[in-house]
């Protein structure tokens, strides 16, 4: 499975986080591209302006491998603006883009990408520490696929404005839970097609990122791992209740935990509080970069087994959560996400913090909201007075007001697909 090989197939949608690399690239000499494997890092700079005008090499080119290994320097000579593409094959590169940011200053600009996000972190955190500016991307929204803009609903709740009420466009959760958005996924119709495309990709995952290093001593331990963290989306994670299940040991699961992580497969949703040395020491709870590999993950592969299942909801909260992280990714400064759970038990799925700015989003699987749903959102506002606006995203299609601050709205809104 190949990034270029695998979008080159489809037209080309514009991707929001072009707009961020944009500004960042003109506020530091090197950006570093990462995100999980076929997300798209590849086709978005050889297509959004000014990158594909760049000088583009990619290191998965044997002889430019080589060159780079023998000569580096020589890849961009007579080149001010330069994209590195899989540059985390070649780490003695990275010594040389950090002479040359040196030498050149701002005469010289590089956007470094990789999808190996584990191998390139860490080679670059020491080899251009204060040079780099480092951009995750998602795989592509639900709005860049219908090409939308940027939709302004974060920002507006943020400052305490709401939607006008009415009728939104309606879009089945359980079909974009099943297919997923990953680029190459858009040309495909049919379940099935869906389901062999994300057996292909956890297969190259495993055997292409993973079998290299010595830290996964067992691929099937590794997936019975993934498994069952799938089954635990949106649960508070528990590390010894995941190596009981999966027989294997708890330093393992950590590990291939981080792992995931780090290959920005999963994340870990911290907990809100305001006292944030809290923050630190109480249990995350886990979410997929992309709610259908959790559904794959999960042994769901239709829509009728998606809807009765008793995981649909922790899955439809993941797709929330997909769209709700790529707002955030464009907003300066970035806001950061949390969940909020009393030692009662009362919970709020998301809590979005901007500075002194506060927002709560309760997430419910249903097409008629009721006023009971919107009982934790009234007590996160009677603990945190301060917050600005507080939401029940839900899979209906109708915007309506249902408390002073609290508004029912469809998940489509978070898209800009509405």
């Amino acid at each position: 499975m190949n990034d270029n090989h695998s979008d080159a197939e489809l037209k080309y949608k514009k991707r929001w986080m072009a707009q961020v690399l944009r500004k960042a690239i003109q506020e530091s000499p090197v950006v570093v591209v990462t995100g999980a494997r076929q997300v798209g890092k590849s086709t978005l700079l050889k297509n959004e302006e000014p990158f594909k005008k760049w000088r583009y090499i990619s290191l998965d080119d044997f002889d430019l491998l080589e060159q780079a290994e023998k000569n580096p320097a020589s890849l961009w000579a007579g080149a001010r603006k330069i994209i590195l593409d899989e540059v985390q094959k070649a780490p003695r590169l990275l010594n040389a883009v950090k002479k040359a940011v040196d030498e050149k200053g701002s005469e010289i600009r590089f956007i470094l990408s990789g999808s190996a996000n584990l191998l390139l972190m860490h080679q670059v955190s020491e080899s251009l520490a204060g040079r780099a500016l480092y951009l995750n991307l998602l795989p592509i929204t639900l709005g860049e696929e219908f090409e939308k803009p940027i939709p302004n609903i974060l920002s507006k709740l943020l400052d305490g404005q709401f939607p006008k009420e009415g009728a939104t466009a309606p879009h089945d959760p359980a079909f974009f839970c099943l297919r997923g958005f990953m680029p190459p996924l858009l040309k495909l119709k049919k379940t099935a097609s869906f389901m062999r495309w994300w057996e292909g990709y956890i297969v190259t995952y495993l055997e292409r990122d993973l079998r290299q290093l010595s830290q996964v001593e067992s691929l099937p331990d590794f997936q019975r791992v993934m498994r069952a963290l799938a089954l635990r989306t949106r649960q508070i994670l528990n590390q010894t209740a995941a190596s009981r299940d999966t027989a294997v040991s708890q330093p393992t699961v950590y590990r291939y935990i981080s792992l995931l992580e780090t290959t920005c497969l999963i994340e870990r949703l911290p907990v809100f509080a305001l006292n944030r040395t809290k923050r630190l020491i109480k249990a995350p709870k886990v979410f997929w970069f992309d709610p259908a590999l959790a559904t794959y993950l999960s042994g769901i592969h239709d829509s009728e087994t998606w809807r009765a299942s008793r995981e649909a909801g922790g899955l439809f909260e993941c797709l929330v959560l997909f769209h709700l992280k790529a707002l955030t990714q464009l907003a300066t400064p970035k806001p950061h996400i949390y969940y909020w759970r009393t030692t009662t038990g009362k919970e709020v799925d998301f809590v979005v913090e901007q500075g002194r700015k506060l927002i709560a989003l309760e997430v419910k699987l249903t097409t008629k909201p009721l006023y009971s749903d919107i009982e934790n959102l009234r007590l996160f506002l009677k603990e945190y007075p301060e917050t600005k606006a507080a939401a029940l995203v839900y899979s209906g299609n109708e915007i309506r007001h249902m408390d002073e601050k609290i508004v029912a709205l469809p998940w489509t809104c978070l898209t800009g697909a509405d």
